[in-house]
């Protein structure tokens, strides 16, 4: 089996509102620089959830690090903070407007979660397939049209119908018409 060097990108960072959306465009950037463009998406949500729960919940401080780490067959997305306490996963109240972050990074990834590191605080953590394809497109559904007839199949009376509608003989000057548009 050969082995492949994995490829790694390190962001240290206060969890502010402002960064925050900073990493989300380099996590944008270095995915695309991996030709991952399929997992752009999903990384740039589960990063932004992981990194809105430092903003919220970390103590002492919000100072972290973001660390991508593309393997052959997976991308690990994860957050480093000095917080010793691992999140909990609520279950958000139908109207709630939080609680809902890591709920959303555990359905859209492959797998996720927090190691402690003692006293120097936690790393939370989320995976995504590489062998991610996307599906191809579908084309839209073909209205049924009906059957060509051939000119021999049109009953000469239809034509004779049309003749006497329109009076071929006389000629008539075709109305004017603007040589500018509009």
């Amino acid at each position: 089996m050969i082995s492949h060097p994995s490829r790694q990108c390190t962001v240290e960072l206060q969890a502010l509102p402002s960064r925050i959306g900073q990493v989300r465009r380099i996590v944008s950037a270095q995915l695309r620089y991996w030709h991952m463009d399929l997992l752009i998406d999903r990384a740039v949500l589960g990063v932004t959830e992981l990194l809105t729960n430092v903003h919220l919940h970390a103590r002492p401080d919000k100072t972290c690090t973001v660390e991508m780490e593309l393997l052959l067959d997976r991308l690990t997305v994860s957050v480093r903070d000095h917080d010793p306490h691992l999140p909990v996963v609520d279950d958000a109240e139908p109207l709630a407007t939080c609680g809902r972050g890591l709920a959303m990074v555990a359905a859209m990834s492959e797998s996720w979660g927090a190691r402690p590191e003692g006293e120097a605080g936690k790393v939370v953590w989320f995976t995504l397939p590489t062998s991610v394809t996307a599906a191809p497109p579908v084309p839209p559904p073909v209205p049924a049209r009906a059957p060509r007839r051939l000119v021999e199949e049109v009953p000469a009376a239809a034509f004779a119908e049309v003749e006497h509608a329109v009076d071929l003989g006389s000629r008539q000057p075709a109305p004017a018409r603007r040589g500018v548009a509009g």
